[in-house]
């Protein structure tokens, strides 16, 4: 059984909601987000011992600075970077990790808290 819940969402958030092709409503489009971040921490909790995972990153040019003491605090768990210039001054990162689960998901952590990053997404294997 459906429960139906209230939620606030800015206005800028909710034009984004409303924008999104391929779901009958609103209610659809966050169930399917609901699903999508649940599946991501489920991703998440699998992460234990040692792991080898793939961290995407994107995040405005001019922010760049912002990640190095992150990157460099981590480079003992980066065994690959890859740094790509995308249009509109973006940047694409990806980080092939090596490492303990706790390291890697503190790196995740660390440059989710920067804000700096418009998309962070860590893929476990």
């Amino acid at each position: 059984m459906a429960k139906i819940i209230s939620m606030s969402l800015s206005e800028g958030l909710l034009k984004e909601v409303d924008s999104l092709e391929g779901f009958s409503g609103r209610s659809e489009a966050i169930r399917s987000g609901v699903r999508l971040l649940l599946d991501d921490l489920k991703e998440k909790e699998r992460l234990k011992g040692h792991a080898e995972c793939v961290l995407i990153m994107m995040h405005d040019k001019h922010y760049e600075n912002a990640f190095i003491k992150t990157k460099h605090k981590y480079e003992d768990i980066i065994s690959t970077q890859v740094h790509s210039n995308l249009c509109h001054d973006k940047c694409l990162e990806l980080f092939v990790l090596h490492g303990s689960a706790g390291q890697i998901t503190s790196f995740m952590t660390d440059i989710r808290k920067n804000k700096r990053a418009d998309y962070v997404k860590l893929v476990v294997p």
